[in-house]
C-alpha cells in the first residue's frame, strides 16, 4: 500500500512539474504573440491534478513573467482570466468527451480575450479612450491576438488532452497488468 501511494505521488510531482516546464517553455521560445500552453495547461491541470493544485500552471506564468517582465495593473486580468479557465478544467473532469474539452478550450479563449482585453481598456490604462467606442476599439485592436490565442489554446489543448488519452490507452493495452495497476 506504501508503495502505491508513494508511486502514485512521484507519478502526480512528475506531472505537476510536467505541466510548469511546458508552460515555461511555451512562453520563453522565440513563438507568435499569443501563442502559448497557459490556456491549455490550465484546463488540463483542472482536470488532472488534485484540486488543492489545479492553479499550478498559473506558476509558469508567474515565473515566465519574472524573466519577460511584469506588466502591471494589466496582470490582475490575466492571472485572473487563467484562474477561471481552470475552475472550467474543474468541471470538466465530469463532462470529458473530445467536443466538450474542444468547447471547454474554445469558451476559454473567448473568456481570456474578454477579460484581459477589458482590462487594457478598464482606468487606471490610459491605452483607449473610457467610453463605448474605446472598449470596442480595444476589442477590435486585439482581433489578430485572439486568432493566435486560439490557434494556441485548441493546438496545445488537442496535444495535452490527446497525448494524455493516447498514453493511457496505450499503457492499458501493452503494459502488464499488475505494472499498470501500480502506475495508476
Amino acid at each position: 500500500m506504501v508503495i502505491l501511494f508513494i508511486v502514485g505521488f512521484m507519478q502526480l510531482k512528475l506531472l505537476a512539474i510536467g505541466i510548469i516546464l511546458m508552460g515555461i517553455f511555451s512562453r520563453l521560445v522565440p513563438h507568435a504573440p499569443n501563442i502559448a500552453a497557459i490556456g491549455a495547461l490550465m484546463l488540463f491541470g483542472g482536470v488532472y491534478l488534485p484540486k488543492k493544485i489545479f492553479w499550478l500552471p498559473i506558476l509558469a506564468l508567474f515565473i515566465t513573467d519574472f524573466f519577460i517582465g511584469f506588466y502591471g495593473t494589466d496582470m490582475i486580468y490575466v492571472y485572473g482570466s487563467y484562474l477561471l479557465v481552470g475552475l472550467i478544467g474543474l468541471w470538466l473532469r465530469k463532462h470529458k468527451k473530445p467536443l466538450i474539452v474542444l468547447g471547454s478550450a474554445l469558451t476559454s479563449s473567448v473568456l481570456f480575450f474578454l477579460i484581459t482585453n477589458f482590462g487594457v481598456w478598464a482606468p487606471p490604462n490610459n491605452w483607449y479612450p473610457h467610453t463605448l467606442d474605446g472598449l470596442l476599439t480595444s476589442y477590435t485592436m486585439a482581433l489578430p491576438f485572439f486568432r493566435n490565442s486560439l490557434i494556441g489554446d485548441l493546438g496545445y489543448t488537442v496535444l495535452l488532452f490527446g497525448g494524455y488519452e493516447i498514453i493511457q490507452y496505450l499503457s492499458k493495452k501493452y503494459l502488464p497488468r499488475k505494472l499498470f495497476q501500480l502506475l495508476y
